[in-house]
């Protein structure tokens, strides 16, 4: 956890690609501006290209070339096994592996849509120890931290060695 790291699921990936604003895309835009780092899993692509490539065919290559520009973390799925071990952390069995995968990543935020799932059940975040919320709320932490970052250079500025 070095720098405001963020995991995208899908459902966040793709309102950050179809919006040309809200929080998903701004947090897009800031790790084009390197002040973040999105990381995604295999599986967060795959749902992505498939579900664009269903409804917009034509925007799958766009969505290539901004996945490219936010110089987003693609990172391998999680074994078979650990997902196993982990069942019941969420009650989607779908949701596990990306789930595991945000957790593996050591990343300080997962960003979703999906509430259901993720948000209302308050028992996701206390067994995967990941803070969860809609893109919204990771903009909010990250400004919040940005903010932080920003306070700590001015005082060590006019601290005396």
């Amino acid at each position: 956890m070095s720098r405001n790291d963020i995991f995208f699921d899908s459902s966040a990936l793709i309102a950050g690609i179809v919006s040309t604003q809200g929080a998903a895309r701004a947090l897009l835009l800031l790790a084009e501006d390197k002040k973040i780092l999105i990381t995604v899993s295999e599986q967060v692509i795959a749902e992505v290209e498939r579900n664009i490539a269903r409804k917009a065919p034509k925007a799958v290559r766009f969505a290539r070339e901004l996945i490219l520009h936010a110089n987003i973390q693609i990172l391998r799925d999680p074994q078979v096994e650990e997902v196993h071990q982990r069942q019941d952390w969420i009650s989607h069995a779908a949701d596990v592996p990306i789930l595991v995968a945000a957790v593996l990543a050591r990343v300080d935020f997962l960003a979703t849509l999906n509430t259901k799932h993720y948000i209302d059940d308050p028992e996701v975040s206390c067994s995967s120890g990941l803070c969860i919320g809609r893109p919204g709320d990771a903009l909010a932490w990250v400004r919040k931290q940005l903010s932080k970052a920003s306070l700590q250079r001015r005082k060590s500025t006019f601290l005396p060695d």
